[in-house]
């Protein structure tokens, strides 16, 4: 793994434009390139195990990272990330990103539109989650539980006028999960995420004029 970690480095300098640094690792699994650090962001593509990519920095935490993979941009979890460390391949972690030169990086809209004009889900910027980054002017969270039941309830206004909020709800091995989005031109989406224990999840999603 290490030679290949020293190679792979050797590909990506070689490749890399001046202005665009990066640093060389390899995918510990299988994993989806999601198009925003979050699960709930569309998959990109995947990035088989052992692959090569390439790491372009990682938000604030590094807990997600901005990677390159062939002609794809996206985001991996930093646990599915490994870099050679004081001569070793390691997992990415906080502790070792600024040693091994992986700086603090943004998401963006202008990330967004950069990257994903072509894909079909591109419009729906504001249907996902807020990341508390530059597009992103205040945000909220509160949890209250009684009587064995326990209420979630989160949300972010963004810089572009959009809107976001999440109620999650569980008690008696249940929870309900509802998401409100106001787009910045008005559109609006809703999705709903319900599990019950031993009987699985399931989800609906409307989405009005967006």
């Amino acid at each position: 793994m290490l030679r290949k970690l020293i190679l792979a480095a050797a590909l990506i300098v070689a490749g890399t434009s001046a202005g665009a640094a990066a640093t060389a690792a390899i995918a510990t699994a299988n994993v989806n390139l999601r198009a925003g650090p979050s699960t709930s962001y569309p998959a990109v593509t995947v990035v088989p195990a052992g692959m090569t990519i390439a790491t372009y920095g990682c938000i604030s935490g590094y807990s997600w990272c901005d990677i390159g993979f062939g002609p794809y941009r996206g985001w991996v979890a930093a646990s599915y990330v490994q870099v050679i460390y004081r001569g070793s391949p390691v997992v990415l972690t906080a502790p070792v990103a600024p040693v091994v030169g992986i700086t603090v990086v943004s998401f963006n809209r202008t990330y967004w539109d950069r990257h994903y004009r072509t894909y079909p889900w591109y419009g729906r910027w504001a249907a996902y989650p807020p990341y508390r980054g530059p597009h992103v002017t205040s945000a909220y969270r509160d949890v209250t539980c009684a009587n064995g039941s326990c209420t979630a309830v989160r949300g972010a206004n963004g810089y572009y006028g959009g809107a976001t909020n999440q109620v999650r709800t569980c008690a008696n091995g249940s929870c309900t999960a509802t998401r409100n989005t106001v787009g910045p031109r008005g559109g609006t989406a809703t999705r709903t995420r319900s599990c019950t224990a031993g009987q699985g999840c399931s989800a609906t999603r409307n989405f009005g004029r967006w």
